[in-house]
């Protein structure tokens, strides 16, 4: 694998006052959940983002020219669910591995990263879970023929992660260590416990 060959990507939601993170929201207030949003997404395309073993997208939504998204970086993700999204933004891109993050963990690292393109050398797939049975990272090798294994996949749940697995059976798949989104306010209070 090239570095050229390898794609990240970050899946957020646009960080705007009263767009996503709407269970943090509840939780904390609109602009703490905002201010948790923008500082994420920021710290992820910073860190693991600028990494030259691989090349930077963000896949922004609602879909809107994004003024402050380095040119030649940013994909609309589109309508339908996390799936139909997932599917029309892997497709869009050129051939090879690709890791998709969502931007709701902010303890993700290069090193992180790193991993997953390297599982990817013998594995079909490899996902970072969570803790609340859905995942942080999925990585995909995309090669010929290969499906994307989103479809029946129940968002938002705890099942998804096993969906998605099932998705994907008879296929070589890896597991990273697993993190936490942080999407309600008691994750947000551990996440900044834990950086002291």
């Amino acid at each position: 694998m090239t570095a050229r060959a390898r794609h990240l990507v970050i899946f957020a939601r646009r960080p705007q006052l009263g767009v996503g993170k709407r269970r943090l929201a509840a939780d904390v207030g609109d602009v703490e959940a905002l201010r948790f949003a923008r500082a994420a997404l920021d710290r992820l395309a910073r860190t693991p983002g600028r990494d030259p073993r691989w090349r930077l997208w963000l896949a922004v939504t609602p879909d809107r020219p994004l003024d402050w998204v380095p040119a030649g970086t940013a994909l609309p993700q589109g309508s339908g669910d996390l799936g139909q999204r997932l599917t029309r933004i892997i497709h869009a891109l050129p051939p090879g591995p690709v890791v998709v993050l969502g931007s709701d963990t902010p303890t993700v690292t290069r090193a992180d990263v790193a991993a997953a393109f390297r599982a990817l050398g013998p594995n079909q797939a490899v996902f970072g879970p969570a803790p609340d049975g859905g995942y942080w990272l999925i990585g995909l090798r995309r090669g010929s023929g290969e499906g994307l294994p989103f479809d029946g996949v129940r968002w938002s749940t705890a099942d998804a992660l096993a969906d998605t697995l099932a998705n994907l059976e008879g296929c070589r798949v890896s597991m990273l260590l697993e993190q936490e989104d942080i999407d309600d306010g008691p994750a947000l209070r551990r996440w900044r416990a834990r950086r002291g």
